[in-house]
C-alpha cells in the first residue's frame, strides 16, 4: 500500500470493540467519500485514514466491523474519483512492529469512545507524545490530556457522561437517522449494496436502529454524538491548511505530555498508595 506522505495521516490504532466506535470512525469516512463525490467538501485536505486493531475470537460484531472498513476502503482506494483525496487502510494483524510506525507519523490521534466508558487508556497517550493532536470525546485519559496541552490544542467532542446519563431513558436513534440524510446514506451501505454485505453486517444495521433482545438500539451513542464528531473532524481538516498553527498544537501536545510518565506515575503511587520513600544510596 502507497500513500502520499503529503496527505494527512489519521489513526485509530486499537483493540476492535464497540464502544471504541471504530463503526462510527468508518461511517463518516463513508460521508466524506459521498460528499466528496457530490462535490460538497470543495477544500478537503487529502486525508488518509488508518486502522489497526484486532477483535477477540469469538466476538462476531467485531469482525462484522472489521469485514466492513476492509469493503469501504476497497470501494475507495479503487476509485478514481477521490484518489487525490481520500485512502483507507486497516493493518493486517495490528501489532508493536506497526505501531512503531504507524504512531510516530500520526496526525490525528482518534479517541472517539462515549464519555464513561474507557477507564484511562494508554494508546492516546502515545500517540500525543508522537505530537498527534487528538480527536476526542472526554473519556478516559483524553480529560487529561486536554486538561495538560489546552482544550484549544484538541478537538474534544461529544455528549459528557452527565448528558449520555438524562438521555438514556428516551434516546431514540432511530429518529436520528431519519432526519439526517449523511448520515442515512452512510449506515445503509451496511446492508443496500453499496459495498458487500452479509448477515452480521445487516445484524448491525439493525443494532444501530431497532436494537436487540440484550441492549437498546445504538448502545454506544454512535448517532447522538455523529454530528458532533463530523464537525469536529472536518474542522480539524481544515486546521491543517495553516501548517504552522497546527504544528504548534501538535509541539504543544508533546510538551505536555510529562504527567503520564512512568517516573510520574510511580512516585505518585509511592506517596499516596504505598506511602513509601525514595531509598538514598
Amino acid at each position: 500500500i502507497q500513500l502520499n506522505p503529503d496527505f494527512i495521516f489519521d489513526v485509530q490504532v486499537k483493540r476492535l470493540h464497540e464502544y471504541k466506535r471504530q463503526l462510527m470512525n468508518a461511517l463518516s469516512i463513508v460521508d466524506i467519500y459521498f460528499r466528496l463525490k457530490d462535490g460538497e467538501l470543495l477544500d478537503f485536505q487529502p486525508t488518509a485514514f488508518i486502522f489497526g486493531a484486532k477483535s477477540a475470537p469469538g466476538y462476531a460484531r467485531a469482525k462484522a466491523i472489521i469485514r466492513y472498513i476492509n469493503r469501504v476502503a476497497r470501494m475507495i482506494n479503487n476509485d478514481p474519483a477521490v484518489s487525490d483525496k481520500l485512502k483507507v487502510v486497516f493493518t493486517q494483524n495490528y501489532n508493536c512492529s506497526y505501531a512503531e510506525h504507524i504512531i510516530p507519523a500520526a496526525d490525528i490521534s482518534e479517541q472517539i469512545s462515549p464519555a464513561g466508558t474507557e477507564a484511562s487508556g494508554t494508546g492516546n497517550m502515545k500517540l500525543m507524545l508522537n505530537g498527534a493532536v487528538t480527536l476526542g470525546t472526554l473519556d478516559g485519559a483524553n480529560v487529561e490530556i486536554a486538561q495538560e496541552a489546552g482544550v484549544e490544542n484538541e478537538y474534544i467532542f461529544g455528549h459528557t457522561v452527565p448528558q449520555i446519563n438524562a438521555l438514556k431513558d428516551s434516546y431514540r436513534s432511530r429518529g436520528i437517522y431519519e432526519t439526517d440524510a449523511h448520515l442515512r446514506r452512510a449506515i445503509d451501505t451496511l446492508v443496500d449494496g453499496t459495498v458487500p454485505t452479509d448477515d452480521d453486517q445487516r445484524e448491525l444495521y439493525h443494532a444501530l436502529l431497532d436494537g436487540t433482545h440484550w441492549h437498546k438500539a445504538d448502545h454506544y451513542f454512535i448517532l447522538l454524538d455523529y454530528a458532533s464528531y463530523m464537525e469536529a473532524k472536518l474542522q480539524v481538516n481544515r486546521d491543517y491548511k495553516d501548517r504552522l498553527a497546527f504544528g504548534r498544537k501538535c509541539l504543544l501536545n508533546i510538551a505536555s505530555g510529562a504527567k503520564f510518565s512512568s517516573d510520574r506515575t510511580i512516585c505518585q503511587y509511592a506517596d499516596e498508595i504505598w506511602h513509601i520513600r525514595p531509598t538514598e544510596y
